[in-house]
């Protein structure tokens, strides 16, 4: 897998155990650090003023250095974790975002990438709004707060009507926490219960490090309230074409997480056994690109009889280092990330297996490692359709004519990669590992099927405009 991060994790609780909100928080970021290392906070409040914590860098690094004292003892907590898909990388575009409004105060933390963000921003600034951030997170936190809405979840319904696009969010008032997953049902969000405190995360692994169990997705176009009265749900419309990110399967999401409940895991060992039915080739030896192939891997050695062994051992004290512009820098790094077992590899037909293919970047430097370390024959299978089309709901994928799938046929990426062979699976038989029951997906990236029309939707203001000229009745 290369150059494709995920966007944001977040976390929210209303906490009625003995365990310390603060303390829930940082595990459950923790465990959610894979969605984002480029920065992180947590906001908490016992009915009082919000206490806020965040800064650049990842959540070791920064509540080591701010520590938790600020936001022990309190009972609301929310918490982020952000790789920047919009907004540069600086404290003030970290997450928590805090606003004050006649309401109190609006602690809110986001997922996502709204489509017609610029569009809507642009009709706030012309009407007086102003905005400290570059964050589509800021701008769902001046819809919620500008709406005459007597309750929190109507306010929410209506910026929920106003906007287009991906978001999982998470949000704190003096009172409540609450959940929101957006209408199309793009970025997973989920529930999970410690006794009879509630939370939301992410990612179900979040609450596996606290001891809670799993109690269920959030559905498309749902709110969860979370106080003292326990748990609520409120539902809005479901939008046509509504389906999770198929890529959460294929690469973003930790393997122990379950997701619409679709254990991922599973989704990806059965995607490596469809690879071997269709695409088989003679090898001595089947190995995964680590981390997020290694259950393929597994499945394909498990489909194919052909013994699997790693081959490639993940250097994880590198961090972020990998993400470099220039080409020199960039082989170099993947060197000091992943290094080659030569016994292993030595003589041996060595069959790669992947989760995708974006820049190509790293498939050439990885299949000359491997050549360099006395492989006889490299052959690269990828656990999912060419990437041919960018993500617009919150991945950072470069446009079309910087995707390698999109610009080479499978022969062509074959020679300028230095492989033997290369084949890809098909995105029907994807969707069959993920699920034998299609429950919908956006698979936009690979297909070019967006759940919206983009074109209509990205310049769309007309609610924001409707509810305005409700107002002046």
């Amino acid at each position: 897998m290369d150059q494709l991060r995920e966007e944001c994790g977040v976390f929210g609780v209303y906490n009625q155990s003995e365990m310390d909100s603060a303390h829930m928080g940082y595990f459950a970021l923790q465990a959610l650090q894979h969605r984002g290392q480029d920065g992180c906070g947590m906001a908490a409040s016992n009915g009082g003023p919000a206490q806020l914590i965040k800064n650049i860098g990842l959540v070791t690094d920064v509540f080591q250095h701010d520590g938790l004292g600020p936001l022990m003892g309190k009972k609301l907590l929310i918490g982020h974790v952000r790789y920047a898909t919009s907004g540069a990388t600086n404290v003030l575009n970290t997450q928590p975002l805090l606003m004050k409004f006649q309401g109190g105060f609006l602690a809110l933390a986001h997922n996502g990438h709204l489509v017609n963000a610029p569009a809507l921003s642009r009709y706030l600034r012309e009407d007086g709004v102003l905005f400290q951030t570059d964050m589509d997170t800021e701008l769902i936190a001046h819809l919620i707060s500008r709406s005459r809405a007597k309750s929190m979840p109507d306010r929410i319904k209506e910026m929920m009507e106003c906007v287009y696009g991906s978001y999982a969010l998470v949000l704190m008032t003096r009172t409540h926490v609450y959940g929101v997953r957006d209408p199309w049902g793009i970025r997973p969000l989920c529930i999970g219960k410690l006794g009879d405190t509630y939370m939301v995360a992410s990612e179900s692994c979040a609450f596996d490090v606290l001891g809670a169990e799993f109690v269920r997705d959030v559905e498309p176009g749902e709110i969860i309230s979370i106080g003292k009265e326990g748990i609520q749900s409120y539902r809005t419309p479901v939008r046509e074409n509504h389906g999770t990110c198929l890529f959460e399967y294929v690469y973003f999401a930790r393997p122990d997480s379950v997701i619409d409940g679709i254990p991922v895991y599973q989704a990806r060992r059965r995607a490596g056994q469809m690879l071997a039915s269709v695409q088989q080739v003679d090898a001595d030896i089947v190995a995964g690109v680590p981390d997020s192939a290694i259950a393929a891997a597994q499945g394909y050695a498990e489909a194919s009889g052909i013994p699997y062994g790693d081959v490639l051992v993940k250097n994880r004290y590198i961090g972020r280092t990998f993400i470099t512009p220039k080409q020199q820098a960039r082989e170099l790094a993947v060197r000091l990330k992943l290094s080659v077992l030569k016994k292993q590899v030595a003589g041996k037909r060595v069959l790669l297996v992947d989760d995708s293919i974006v820049r190509g970047t790293n498939s050439i430097i990885i299949a000359r490692m491997l050549r360099d370390a006395g492989a006889k024959e490299v052959h690269m299978r990828i656990s999912s359709p060419p990437v041919k089309f960018p993500c617009l709901f919150g991945i950072n994928t470069p446009t079309s004519k910087h995707l390698i799938g999109a610009q080479q046929s499978v022969e062509d990426l074959r020679k300028s990669l230095g492989l033997d062979s290369l084949a890809y699976l098909d995105l029907p038989l994807l969707e069959q590992a993920v699920s034998d029951y299609n429950q919908g997906y956006c698979t936009a990236c690979f297909d070019g099927n967006y759940p919206m029309d983009i074109h209509k939707c990205k310049n769309c203001v007309s609610i924001l405009k409707k509810i305005k000229k409700e107002r002046q009745r």
